[in-house]
């Protein structure tokens, strides 16, 4: 099982690092960007959790040094681990890391090419100790991406429901259904958290769990009584009927969701909900739920609204889209990612159907069909202070021009010339460039949110979702 030596919370080729910088090197400054990727904008959220998690407080020991020393000693070779720089650590600073990071409120929705975060040294014997840290502070990429997604899955399901709905409905239009398809519950927990930045729906538990110990949230997240296969197929084909029953009669009240495709869909909604449990569901307090997890989406959601609108009441809203009666509704949550949805939303519209009666579940989709590149991440020096003197540091390959790295030391700002040229307000410039002027807005958005072993940040669930709303 992995511990939380932060000293082994990074790649094997940082441990030679200290030896590769130059001499008398003071100061190492980086900085955190998305070089582009699927989309122009990046939610950015996450880091909050990882300082709490892992940099807060004491975070080098003796005890810690010398299991890093013995692993990295038979790993690689003895004597590459930076020993005398961890015990300076331990000993000097009483195992707090000095270091300072600056970052954009989280919740930001910032444009691509732009800076996200830096880190610097506090200390100038601690140079080294910047990109040491960059392996684990550059996972906030998962988060941000999957915030970015959850975001960008919500302006198209928004769009549609400006066009055939109600654009209130919006907070419950998408949950997560991914906890399983990941691959720890740590990751669970952190793609699930910025998955509710955007919308207030979720199985994953864990991701609750985050956000109450590390983002002020009592309760991040809400879901409902729902059938699984299991729980259905268990009772038989022939008492099918009968499983159904039982759910209303368990879950008399609110919403309940009921998988029903386990062997004939159209025969469920048609003969058992439409037919010989009408009368039971019209009855009851509440909604059910109807989930199809099998087919083509773009075809079985509105075949099965088409059925439910021969045997439920409709109604035709203001913007000219029917509406099922409020006790039915359906869940699809097969199949569900950035690029499936408009296709399921515009073939329900093209045959008159609103986005009220259906909302969307998704798992791989939302929390495993990403990776670093999605957003093309990158963490790299752009300034360093040699022999007192302050140098540009940077990389242009010629190999891929879009890898090239900003230089000097970043600041992120506002100015409506830019807005009006480039049609986003957002610029990364050099702090050497900040001046007030005409048209500038011309203050640094990053915010330092970390220094010497403290957090100085302590944003709330309900700040970040203000930040990041559509």
């Amino acid at each position: 099982m992995l511990n939380d030596n932060l000293l082994l919370l990074t790649d094997s080729y940082k441990v030679s690092h200290a030896k590769q910088y130059p001499a008398n090197t003071q100061n190492v400054y980086s900085y955190f960007e998305s070089r582009g990727g699927e989309f122009d904008d990046v939610v950015f959220f996450g880091l909050q959790y990882l300082l709490k998690r892992y940099l807060e407080g004491v975070r080098v020991t003796p005890s810690a040094i010398k299991e890093a020393e013995e692993l990295y000693a038979a790993h690689l070779m003895p004597g590459l681990f930076n020993k005398e720089g961890w015990m300076y650590i331990a000993e000097k600073h009483g195992g707090k890391l000095p270091v300072s990071i600056c970052s954009v409120p989280e919740g930001c929705v910032i444009p691509t090419h732009n800076v996200l975060m830096t880190v610097e040294n506090t200390d100038p014997n601690c140079y080294w100790l910047t990109n040491y840290l960059e392996t684990l502070l550059v996972q906030v990429w998962y988060p941000s991406t999957v915030s970015t997604i959850s975001r960008e899955m919500k302006k198209i399901i928004l769009g549609a429901l400006n066009r055939s709905g109600d654009p209130k409905l919006i907070p419950f239009k998408l949950h997560d259904f991914g906890c399983r398809g990941v691959s720890t519950m740590e990751s669970a927990a952190i793609g699930g958290a910025a998955h509710l930045v955007n919308f207030m729906g979720t199985d994953t538990v864990p991701s609750l769990q985050l956000l109450r110990n590390y983002y002020n949230a009592p309760m991040g997240g809400f879901s409902i009584p729902a059938a699984e296969h299991s729980t259905m197929t268990s009772w038989g084909k022939e008492h099918e009927v009968d499983a159904y029953r039982n759910m209303l009669a368990q879950f008399p009240k609110g919403l309940v969701a009921v998988v029903s495709d386990s062997w004939d869909v159209y025969n469920a909604v048609s003969k058992i909900w439409g037919n010989v449990l009408r009368d039971n569901v019209l009855k009851r307090d509440g909604t059910v739920v109807i989930r199809p997890d099998s087919g083509d989406p773009r075809k079985v959601v509105p075949d099965l609204l088409d059925l439910l609108g021969k045997k439920f009441d409709v109604t035709t809203n203001d913007k000219g889209y029917k509406v099922l009666d409020s006790h039915v509704r359906i869940i699809q949550g097969d199949g569900i990612d950035r690029n499936s949805l408009a296709g399921i939303l515009d073939s329900m519209m093209e045959r008159g159907w609103s986005a009220d009666n259906v909302a969307f579940g998704s798992g791989g989709g939302l929390l495993q069909q990403c990776n670093r590149d999605t957003l093309k991440f990158a963490f790299k020096c752009s300034s360093a202070v040699v022999n007192g003197e302050e140098r540009g540091v940077y990389k242009q390959p010629v190999t891929a021009p879009w890898k090239n790295s900003k230089k000097g030391r970043l600041a992120l700002v506002k100015n409506i010339m830019f807005e009006t040229v480039h049609g986003s307000p957002w610029a990364t410039i050099n702090v050497d460039d900040l001046a007030p002027g005409d048209y500038f807005e011309f203050a640094d958005h990053l915010t330092e949110v970390f220094r010497d072993g403290k957090v100085l940040c302590d944003y709330t669930l309900d700040d970040i979702r203000e930040r990041a709303k559509a």
